[in-house]
């Protein structure tokens, strides 16, 4: 690690720190063992949420050689919506399902590594198949789960909509608190076996053939490593909804500010400039817009903005 980049994780360390202080002392209005442990919660879901989404989209870029595509592309979050809605619709609001918000909780991350486990199954079982027709067979299997949601939403009761709407977009006001030690135990589960991978995404992030030539077992490199990707995909969604733009926005900017492929540099810099956007975000839309916005909109428009940024930059290469 050069002194450059050091340098720049001590600025992004140093103004995540100022911003997640701002946010927890910042206009204390009121009682303070009340809203202190509040916003307490809130930032710990906006680490959690910030470094799941972060470090899945770095990753699942480097077995894309593709900084332009996110794991949204292959239905994770099609998934998760055509589950919560699917439980209203057959349901109800009133099903354990929905009000054991624990319940809930596990079976999004289950359904959705399953659904991980059936399209790697279903695509690498034959000879010939790569990454590409994952991506490919995953975006058609979240057009198809996405036209299913609309459906059921459609026919869905009125009552049940407004009650379903909670799921259909991120929120950090009302992160549930009991959920935080699931979601913490299975980002800490996931890191420990993960870690072990880092040293292998430098190699991955040179292709498929160069990968294999160097002697990596591609394929099982790839399944384990989208395996992690869906754990971090599920584990952010379940706990406060999807955030479609946030991967995107911060692993390209972790790229152009750190100017490198090294993942140890990668990795850790997304998940400081993911913490960085989602509290700044936050404080934008407590003490600027007075709720009357989300965080959700501020960082999906960002995102979209430099989506198409991306977009036009290429083209003209």
């Amino acid at each position: 690690m050069t002194k450059t980049h050091k340098l720049q994780f001590s600025v992004l360390a140093a103004v995540s720190l100022v911003l997640i202080l701002l946010y927890l002392l910042g206009h204390m209005i009121g009682a303070w063992d009340y809203v202190f442990p509040r916003r307490m919660y809130k930032v710990a879901a906006m680490v959690l949420t910030g470094g799941a989404i972060a470090i899945s989209t770095v990753v699942f870029q480097t077995l894309t050689n593709n900084r332009i595509l996110t794991p949204s592309i292959i239905g994770l979050d099609s998934v998760y919506m055509l589950f919560q809605t699917f439980i209203f619709y057959i349901f109800g609001s009133t099903s354990p399902l929905v009000t054991k918000d624990h319940y809930n909780f596990l079976l999004a991350v289950l359904l959705m590594m399953l659904f991980v486990a059936m399209l790697y199954k279903l695509m690498f079982q034959r000879e010939g198949r790569h990454l590409l027709h994952l991506l490919l067979v995953g975006l058609v299997f979240g057009t198809f789960f996405g036209s299913m949601t609309t459906f059921m939403q459609v026919l869905i009761d009125p009552n049940e909509f407004l009650s379903l709407q909670g799921k259909m977009f991120a929120s950090f006001n009302n992160v549930n608190t009991d959920l935080l030690p699931y979601a913490l135990g299975i980002l800490v589960l996931t890191g420990v076996f993960g870690v072990r991978y880092v040293k292998y995404l430098d190699v991955l992030s040179l292709g498929r053939e160069h990968a294999v030539n160097l002697g990596l077992d591609y394929n099982r490199l790839v399944k384990q490593l989208l395996v992690l990707v869906a754990v971090l995909v599920a584990l952010s969604t379940a706990l406060v909804g999807p955030v479609t733009f946030l991967g995107l926005l911060t692993a390209n900017l972790a790229y152009q500010l750190m100017g490198s492929y090294r993942h140890q540099l990668l990795l850790p810099s997304a998940f400081l400039i993911s913490v960085v956007t989602l509290v700044g975000g936050q404080l934008l839309v407590e003490r600027v817009f007075s709720f009357t916005t989300t965080l959700s909109v501020i960082v999906n428009f960002a995102g979209g903005l430099y989506f198409m940024y991306l977009l036009l930059r290429e083209s003209k290469l």
